[in-house]
């Protein structure tokens, strides 16, 4: 049964424009009414604290008047006015300037006079004794029906009345000043309807702006999404707009900067392919013709030897090969492990020179610095480092010019120490130089040069820096000199996470490079 591969596919099921203009009108519009049901409770607190002082003022001023305006019966326990006229003329004045009705009530709680007099309906009704009892304790002050007094709501303040007799004194009476409540209810209504105009226009002025901003943030991620579907398929050629320096913008700068990464990945990998398929194809091709030549007798017996020489060569570049692969293989894994050892480096350099020996006198290359060199002791993996000298040496070997110059040096401290290998030739080009300890990658494109090279050689070489805890870089000037500069510590220590390192991986000549 064929299973079916469906191509990659990016689903937003809600935009984050629209969560993010839903959430902050969510916010705006909460914080909206809180800060109206607060602006209201800090008003009404404050009108009804105004209204209790004035209340409860002009109710001990109404007890002055009546204290100027009557005599005390000691005998009926009762208050007498002496000008009833006079005093209805001051009550009823009082009341109009404050907008109240005044009760004046016996200790029973029988309404004894009313500002209000004629029709009002309250001048049959009692005041109960609980709210007679409240007040008798001091100053009295509730919004409310005063127990059933009123029908509706009102603003209530009174203050009990007493009386002196022979230096005592006696409760003998109580004034209540009574406002209704429908000015506050005015006052809230005309402030609710201020508020909302001013909520709506702000609301509208909110989600205009805050649409906007929503746009601008999104649009980067809008881009970004897009791209990365174009990159599911293999199209890497989609970049983002960067439109600031902040967050956003160093997301979107980031993003640009993976896929020109995955770009240059991808031409590596195609390059990679083709290189290996090329270094796969031509010893096997040129094994099997020679194999086939001695087999069908177009080779006579004589020439074998000198053919079975050139087959053993194209099988050594072959497991070269194969090695390269596996130590890349390795390192991917986590598997290449450090062996450390006391040894002399001094002498593994010479060691891989007399490797080279012919190479070298074939284009007839001049060693120098080696007169100069002490000896170098340290502690690390001999296999891994003759492979790092290994490498560099071949690689110099390769591009030095005919009657050109390898030069050895070293510095050594109490820490580690620094081997640098320059040649002459034609260099590093200064936009390839950041490149070189990339895997896969390859300065000489036609392969005129090095046409045995996988790119592979210093991408390995960078690893096992790292894994000691050392670090390689490059400098170069064009048609003049090439120089590769490791630093190893004198004890190498394992690192166990490199990827959290920080490494100088590169570093190229400034003027070069300019």
């Amino acid at each position: 049964m064929k299973s079916k591969l469906n191509k990659p596919t990016i689903s937003i099921r809600r935009s984050i424009l629209g969560k993010y203009v839903v959430a902050s009108m969510s916010l705006v519009l909460a914080s909206m009414i809180a800060l109206g049901v607060t602006m209201l409770v800090f008003v009404a607190n404050f009108w009804e604290n105004d209204k209790k002082e004035n209340l409860i003022e002009n109710a001990n001023q109404v007890v002055s008047v009546i204290k100027a305006a009557s005599t005390y019966d000691s005998y009926s326990r009762t208050i007498i006015i002496e000008d009833p006229e006079l005093f209805t003329v001051t009550i009823s004045t009082i009341a109009q300037s404050v907008d109240a009705d005044i009760l004046v009530v016996n200790n029973k709680g029988k309404l004894e006079y009313c500002s209000e007099q004629g029709e009002y309906a309250q001048l049959n009704k009692s005041i109960s004794t609980d709210i007679l009892g409240k007040t008798a304790q001091g100053n009295f002050f509730e919004f409310g029906n005063l127990d059933g007094f009123y029908e509706d709501t009102h603003y209530t303040a009174g203050v009990p009345i007493i009386a002196t007799d022979n230096g005592s004194n006696e409760l003998v009476a109580f004034c209540y000043v009574s406002t209704k409540s429908s000015f506050v209810s005015g006052l809230t209504l005309t402030m609710m309807r201020m508020f909302l105009a001013s909520a709506v226009v702000t609301l509208l002025f909110s989600i205009v702006f805050i649409a906007f901003l929503s746009y601008r943030l999104s649009r980067p991620l809008h881009q970004m999404s897009n791209a990365a579907k174009k990159f599911a398929v293999g199209d890497f050629s989609s970049r983002v707009t960067v439109t600031g320096d902040d967050e956003i913008g160093e997301l979107a700068l980031a993003f640009n900067h993976m896929a020109d990464s995955l770009t240059s990945s991808e031409g590596m990998r195609r390059s990679f392919i083709a290189n290996v398929s090329h270094e796969l194809k031509t010893p096997m091709t040129t094994i099997a013709g020679f194999i086939d030549g001695m087999l069908d007798g177009t080779i006579p017996p004589e020439r074998h030897k000198h053919y079975m020489k050139i087959v053993s060569l194209e099988v050594k570049r072959l497991s070269r090969l194969v090695q390269s692969m596996l130590s890349l293989s390795r390192i991917d894994n986590g598997e290449l492990k450090l062996n450390c050892k006391d040894f002399e480096m001094f002498s593994v350099i010479i060691n891989v020179l007399m490797g080279f020996e012919q190479k070298i006198t074939e284009k007839n290359i001049e060693i120098r610095g080696l007169e100069d060199f002490k000896t170098l002791k340290v502690n690390a993996d001999p296999d891994l480092m003759h492979q790092v000298i290994y490498n560099l040496i071949e690689n110099a070997v390769k591009f030095t010019n005919v009657d050109g110059y390898i030069s050895f040096s070293a510095i050594e401290t109490k820490y580690d120490i620094s081997v640098a290998i320059e040649n002459s030739g034609p260099g590093i080009p200064p936009e390839d130089i950041r490149y070189v300890f990339d895997r896969f990658y390859k300065t000489d494109k036609s392969r005129s040069v090095d046409k045995k090279g996988m790119g592979l050689g210093l991408f390995i070489t960078r690893s096992i820096m790292r894994l000691h805890g050392g670090y390689i870089y490059v400098e170069s000037e064009p048609d003049k000199y090439c120089r590769f500069t490791f630093k190893l510590p004198l004890t190498a220590k394992q690192e166990k996470k490199p990827s959290q390192e920080k490494y100088i991986d590169t570093t190229a000549n400034t003027k070069s490079e300019d």
